[in-house]
Parts: C-alpha cells; structure tokens; sequence
C-alpha cells in the first residue's frame, strides 16, 4: 500500500479512472453487440439507423482513449461494409 500523500493521490486517481474507462469500454461493446444484432436481422433501414450510434461511440472511444484512432476507423468501415452487404437488392 502507498504511504506518501503523492502516491495515495495515485491511487485514488486510478481506481476512479479505472471506473470511468470500464464503463467507456462496457458501452462500445454494447453498442457493437447491438450493432451485429441489426445486422443479423436483415433490415437495412435499422441497420444504417445503428450504425450512425455505433460509429458516434467508436469516435468517442477514440477521443476518450479506450481505443486507438486506426482501430476505430477498421471497426467502421468492416461494419460499413456489413450495413451495405443487408442493402435491399435494387431493380434492374
């Protein structure tokens, strides 16, 4: 255990920041299970719909540090791909 005032500080400091990005990660990996939920049913239209949120967490994640900037850009665009794979076939 830390016995100076500096290290305790520390400590308290990183337990609460240990909380916060818990939660941060907790969030993106919900938003992404509901993201290949909408997927896997099929609908287009609720698919594009949750892949604005999905893509707005993963911008946050980046700016709050959970994840890294090119990570996020891959998750986007394979999830991209994914939204346009449901697309509904247009007629010929």
């Amino acid at each position: 255990m830390a016995n100076h005032v500096s290290s305790l500080k520390r400590a308290r400091q990183t337990i609460v920041k240990t909380a916060i990005n818990r939660s941060n990660k907790s969030k993106l990996r919900g938003v992404l299970r509901l993201m290949r939920e909408a997927i896997a049913k099929g609908d287009h239209k609720v698919a594009t719909e949750q892949y604005r949120q999905t893509a707005s967490i993963l911008d946050k994640s980046v700016q709050k540090g959970v994840l890294h900037k090119n990570t996020a850009s891959r998750y986007k665009s394979r999830l991209n791909a994914r939204v346009k794979a449901v697309a509904p076939a247009k007629a010929a």
